[in-house]
């Protein structure tokens, strides 16, 4: 199978669909494939939007694609709308890969609907730092599956991952995708089984659109590498305990003994990203480095919560998150603290690794900067003018002009083109099921 032929392919991308637009989008694909297409709603979600599910194909197996999982992540939308399009113009890809597919592509359009203002400029951060949401890990659709490990134990799923644990039983998947985008990274994948072939196969995509792999550090500690930027997923039960969420979708999708691949594309480019040479400094230097900054912000932010925590009457969702996020960097410190000396203290770092560092913590900084300026912006909205919400909400817009001006002082690299981070995701979901097909004729 050609996949780099179908890669290209993927219309041209200038922004991301709002939920109202995906929606209607969705309707306009059932309308115009009717006999082939079947649209439905699976549950709805906490704010009572209808979740719904598009099915193609009438395959001996099904898969299950996810988009929109996080919300600050809407280049699944895309994604599936794309496929959609391909699988129901190409009866022979369909009858190659043998699947029954269903697409839900907006898992959580209440978070997507709070990070709307900037999905119209994909690539300006000003735009995405000021209009970022992003809940807290037991709020996402992602991190809250069912998961019993030990003595810990996660039993509150959302109604949107209820209904794609209702989804996965019905049609019980031999393959689930997830799709996710970053920031500055480059692409990596995850995949829940060791499976060397696939791994080198998604490893060499990306550069189908020139996309740079990611060789810095795994965005989820201890991620054991298969192939280049191809990690094995780590278990839920890890992350859930420590963070006190749930399982993930590749938790649940096991149950079913599914493949499952997560693909995660950058969102600016730059080729410090895959730069493998040495950076002139120890990685513990680095982290070292990193941690300190982070303590900085965390103090910082804390100190501000507690001048404003006595005035606070709006439960919003910006609220939420800031007081999560605090948390979770508080447990994120904890664990770099624990980490052992030889990792802190010992080998030089790669150019990639300090390049990697050093853009989380501008997104860091920024991100949770630019949500507790929302929360401090819906008080007022409310009419909550007391003195320590104006007074905090001016101290804090000089610092994040502050750390703003920091962090374009050593950008990233240009924004990458939305079509091209779409090629990469439909190209990897191709290749798995088509890997899949392989296997099971063989």
């Amino acid at each position: 199978m050609d996949i780099a032929q179908y890669m290209s392919q993927v219309p041209r991308r200038e922004v991301f669909p709002p939920v109202d637009a995906l929606q209607a989008e969705l309707d306009r694909l059932a309308a115009a494939h009717a006999g082939l297409v079947k649209l439905r709603v699976i549950g709805t979600s906490r704010l009572g939007e209808p979740l719904r599910v598009l099915t193609v194909g009438d395959g001996s197996t099904d898969a299950v694609v996810i988009a929109g999982p996080h919300p600050n992540e809407p280049v699944g939308a895309l994604t599936v709308t794309a496929l959609i399009e391909l699988l129901c113009q190409d009866a022979g890809l369909r009858a190659d890969l043998g699947l029954r597919w269903h697409f839900v592509a907006c898992a959580d359009p209440d978070g997507a609907r709070l990070n709307e203002g900037w999905y119209g400029r994909p690539g300006d951060r000003r735009a995405y730092v000021e209009h970022f949401y992003r809940p807290d890990l037991a709020d996402q659709v992602e991190w809250t599956f069912p998961l019993v490990s030990g003595d810990y134990r996660f039993d509150r799923p959302l109604p949107e991952t209820v209904a794609l644990m209702r989804l996965m039983d019905d049609v019980r998947p031999s393959l689930v995708c997830s799709l996710h985008n970053g920031e500055y990274q480059g692409a990596f994948f995850y995949l829940n089984r060791r499976d060397n072939v696939l791994a080198e196969r998604l490893s060499r995509l990306p550069a189908v659109e020139g996309l740079p792999l990611h060789h810095g550090e795994p965005e989820l500690p201890g991620a054991e590498p298969i192939a280049p930027a191809v990690f094995l997923t780590p278990d839920g039960a890890r992350v859930g305990r420590a963070f006190l969420a749930g399982g993930s979708s590749a938790d649940y999708a096991g149950r079913f003994g599914a493949l499952h691949l997560v693909t995660e594309v950058p969102s600016w480019a730059d080729e410090r990203v895959a730069d493998q040479s040495a950076a002139g400094r120890t990685l513990g230097e680095v982290i070292a480095e990193g941690a300190a900054a982070r303590r900085e912000l965390v103090e910082t932010m804390q100190e501000s919560m507690r001048a404003v925590a006595g005035d606070l009457t709006v439960h919003s969702p910006f609220r939420r998150s800031t007081e999560s996020a605090l948390e979770t960097f508080r447990k994120l410190a904890a664990i770099e603290e624990e980490a052992p000396a030889a990792v802190r203290l010992g080998r030089v770092a790669t150019v990639a690794e300090e390049f990697s560092h050093r853009q989380a913590l501008h997104l860091q900084r920024l991100r949770l900067l630019g949500v507790f300026l929302r929360m401090l912006d819906a008080e007022l909205a409310a009419g909550n003018l007391t003195p320590a919400i104006r007074r905090s909400r001016r101290m804090l817009d000089e610092r994040f002009e502050d750390w703003y001006g920091q962090a374009e002082a050593d950008h990233p690299g240009p924004p990458i083109e939305p079509r091209r981070m779409v090629a990469v995701q439909l190209g990897a979901i191709l290749t798995a099921a088509a890997h899949l097909r392989q296997r099971d004729v063989n």
